[in-house]
């Protein structure tokens, strides 16, 4: 099974990434789950035409009782992708990283990934902090790998260092370790040269580029991703070629 967390500074187009990658993986006939740990839950949104999925912390406030079955708080979408989304406190009060906590607590009780057998797992995870709720998918052992989303502006790569340093505090525990940076283009200016600098520096690859396309924007505006807008679009076609990548990748490694 693959599972991966994908982290990156909050706007920086992770729920983006990860949607269109889940759905990529789910084109090519996987299983998916795409769990999306950030407060605004708006993760899987584009993979359910639009609509949003009620946040299992928002399920827990308005009953007494957790749920007794994973469809009262997860809802299949393009491709049967099962999403899922965290959610987080009532604005103001208590903390996010905490509904992650809580939503992972909930979905060991209910089985999910005995009883669903995914192929992939993906998790959409704010970055801008990885205090301990937002380490969850690296810390408790959820995700195998981590990729970072960034572009070349400054703030962006800031927070991509944050994120290696903090999976790396991690590394002797046998946890997830980043795998790759996914380049998702601004066009800002010397912006692969300064990503490519990066990369180097923290020792890693750079699995993907992802050009800044008014296609990804015109898909969100109905409510999907590119992949179910139109995989035969260059930018559809980068993520195939990534969800093709992790795939061979997890086969050698299962070889080894």
């Amino acid at each position: 099974m693959i599972r991966i967390a994908i982290y990156g500074k909050g706007g920086i187009g992770k729920s983006t990434m990860t949607s269109n990658l889940s759905a990529a993986f789910a084109y090519m006939g996987k299983k998916v789950i795409q769990i999306g740990c950030d407060p605004k839950a708006d993760s899987t949104i584009n993979l359910l035409g639009g609509k949003p999925l009620l946040p299992v912390m928002d399920y827990l406030r308005e009953n007494d009782e957790e749920p007794d079955s994973i469809e009262a708080i997860a809802k299949e979408g393009y491709g049967g992708v099962l999403c899922i989304e965290t959610g987080g406190p009532t604005p103001g009060l208590g903390c996010a990283g905490r509904g992650i906590i809580a939503t992972f607590s909930l979905l060991e009780d209910l089985r999910l990934f005995e009883t669903y057998k995914p192929d992939v797992v993906l998790y959409d995870v704010l970055g801008d902090v990885v205090c301990g709720g937002f380490a969850a998918p690296i810390r408790e052992g959820y995700a195998k790998k981590v990729l970072i989303v960034t572009s070349g502006e400054k703030m962006a790569l800031y927070a991509a260092g944050n994120i290696c340093s903090a999976v790396k505090n991690f590394e002797d525990r046998s946890y997830a370790k980043v795998a790759g940076i996914i380049l998702n283009s601004r066009d800002v200016e010397g912006e692969a040269a300064k990503v490519e600098k990066f990369a180097q520096e923290k020792g890693l690859p750079i699995v993907a580029r992802i050009p800044r396309s008014g296609d990804i924007i015109r898909f969100e505006d109905r409510g999907m991703t590119v992949i179910e807008g139109d995989p035969e679009l260059d930018v559809s076609k980068c993520f195939l070629d990534l969800a093709a990548r992790l795939l061979a990748q997890e086969e050698t490694e299962a070889e080894e």
